[in-house]
């Protein structure tokens, strides 16, 4: 896959060891010799490049983040301005606040010009100093602003729709004849964007999210027949719910949105907790949010990213569980967990901080060789560099077939599926 480049690069680079743009990583590495070779994609590797599209000391370098938080979001900033600054010497770099609206001067402030007092700390601190939203923005009106300040290279730091966003950006700007590199770095909690390995934030909101299932799980077995039920991110992926039930290893039961279950029924959920509590008086439970929808009623709303608002399953099975016991004159005690504003908003761990470092680091290679339309991905243990619109309409998603799903069934000793 060939990425959009502004154009000839004609500067030296500051950088000895540099990558050819003729190195590709394959989607795939594992493959039957048996088989029909298969069409795959191959990635343009990330990394430095020999030739520069931009003048370090005439450019000038924005960095915006959008979307919900996520563990790492103010390193990915740092490592951004230091590779900026420091590697390559560029001129200035500006900080835009408020997601995308402070791209529309009207709706936000003036940016903030990032120094390295600005940025020494910052990568202490859950959350981001820049501030995010979510939306879309006006993208004449954005280019205008950018094009105003000078702007030469935008990193879009947000999910799919951050960096669809960033692809309307730069396309405005190439009509406009302005030469504007946008470069994305995939931020989501979730794990769920494709052709990544791993998003940063995600091994720290596990950690996070298995400390809250310890306490649960305290909660649940101090108590006679002790329910606790622990609502986890998750929206389309149950990668952090069934991650952290593996790092618990206190965990009876998992709910996911890739597996589907029943409630009622011989063999149904509600029967399989009975069961559980009748035997051991104490159950701890783990659902992710976009699991059971089917089981919802939907309002059918959006929240301004365009995302469907989801029903909250969390309540919904905490209600059907109190009700199964009442009706089977069981008495229970039911704790009631939904950590998950706290779990995205603390700082990195010292893996997703190094793996922050290297998005940020790759990205500022890319844009300073003059690509743009891309996001950084990760596959395989190598950076490449993913054309933007193959992320659009892809999600990934747990294989309920693969490893991690079956350590989540080992973990828990709950039945493949609830039916």
């Amino acid at each position: 896959m060939n990425v959009s480049t502004l154009g000839e690069a004609r500067f030296d680079s500051p950088i000895r060891r540099t990558v050819s743009d003729a190195l590709r990583v394959p989607e795939q590495i594992v493959c039957d010799p048996q088989a029909e070779p298969a069409s795959e994609l191959l990635f343009e590797i990330a990394g430095a490049r020999a030739k520069l599209f931009f003048n370090p000391a005439l450019t000038r370098a924005g960095i915006v983040t959008c979307g919900g938080l996520c563990p790492g979001l103010n390193n990915v900033i740092r490592s951004l301005f230091l590779e900026l600054h420091h590697t390559y010497g560029v001129k200035e770099v500006l900080g835009f606040r408020g997601g995308y609206q402070g791209l529309d001067p009207a709706r936000g402030a003036e940016p903030i010009v990032l120094t390295q007092e600005f940025v020494d700390d910052i990568h202490k601190e859950g959350g981001t100093v820049l501030s995010t939203s979510r939306g879309p923005v006006d993208v004449s009106l954005a280019v205008d602003n950018l094009i105003r300040l000078g702007v030469d290279i935008l990193f879009t730091i947000g999910g799919d729709g951050t960096q669809r966003g960033g692809h309307e950006l730069f396309q405005e700007a190439s009509k406009r004849g302005h030469a504007l590199a946008v470069v994305g770095i995939p931020k989501t909690v979730h794990n769920d964007v494709p052709f990544v390995s791993r998003t940063f934030g995600y091994f720290t909101a596990v950690e996070e999210a298995a400390r809250v299932l310890d306490r649960a799980h305290i909660e649940a077995r101090s108590v006679h027949n002790g329910i606790a039920l622990v609502k986890l991110m998750g929206r389309h992926a149950g990668f952090i719910a069934a991650g952290a039930t593996v790092a618990s290893q206190d965990v009876n039961f998992t709910l996911v949105p890739e597996v589907p279950f029943k409630l009622e029924g011989e063999r149904g959920f509600l029967g399989a907790v009975q069961r559980r509590i009748m035997k051991r008086a104490h159950a701890l439970i783990v659902v992710a949010e976009g699991a059971g929808q089917d089981l919802l009623t939907s309002g059918g709303e959006h929240d301004a990213s365009g995302n469907a608002k989801l029903a909250d399953i969390g309540l919904f099975l905490r209600g059907r569980l109190e009700a199964h016991f009442k009706a089977q004159k069981i008495p229970m005690v039911m704790r009631y967990f939904d950590p998950s504003y706290i779990i995205r908003s603390v700082p990195a761990d010292a893996e997703d901080s190094m793996l922050c470092d290297l998005f940020a680091r790759h990205a500022v290679h890319a844009a300073m060789a003059g690509k743009t339309g891309l996001v950084i991905g990760w596959l395989h243990d190598q950076f490449v560099h993913v054309p933007i619109e193959l992320l659009a309409g892809r999600k990934k998603r747990m294989d309920p077939t693969a490893f991690g799903w079956s350590a989540v069934l080992a973990a828990t000793g709950q039945p493949e599926i609830f039916e």
